[in-house]
């Protein structure tokens, strides 16, 4: 599955899930991009996007192109998304496009 880090979360992440194709905002030159550009970028190269911004989406529907995973962590350090990495690739095997998934608390 191709995967899309948004800004917000650690680039070290993508180390974590094995057996996908994971590139952050940075790496695909959507630096700064507006979140409903992002999306809408995201969902003609990805099949996932994956955020810890709780209103990422509020008030848009998602593409049917592309899934959203919204992680709940008490920070985005590393140390925090570490723990939830078993729920992220189980999400990523399980969820389609035009979904919204939340892992963690």
């Amino acid at each position: 599955m191709r995967v899309l880090l948004d800004e917000c979360l650690p680039r070290s992440l993508a180390l974590e899930l094995s057996g996908h194709e994971v590139h952050t905002v940075t790496q695909a030159g959507w630096s700064s991009v507006k979140n409903g550009e992002l999306l809408r970028l995201a969902e003609q190269v990805y099949d996932a996007l994956i955020t810890i911004d709780q209103r990422f989406a509020e008030g848009r529907e998602i593409p049917a192109s592309i899934a959203l995973i919204t992680l709940v962590a008490r920070t985005n350090r590393i140390e925090s998304l570490r723990p939830l990495v078993p729920a992220i690739l189980q999400a990523l095997a399980s969820v389609h496009g035009g979904q919204r998934v939340r892992v963690g608390a």
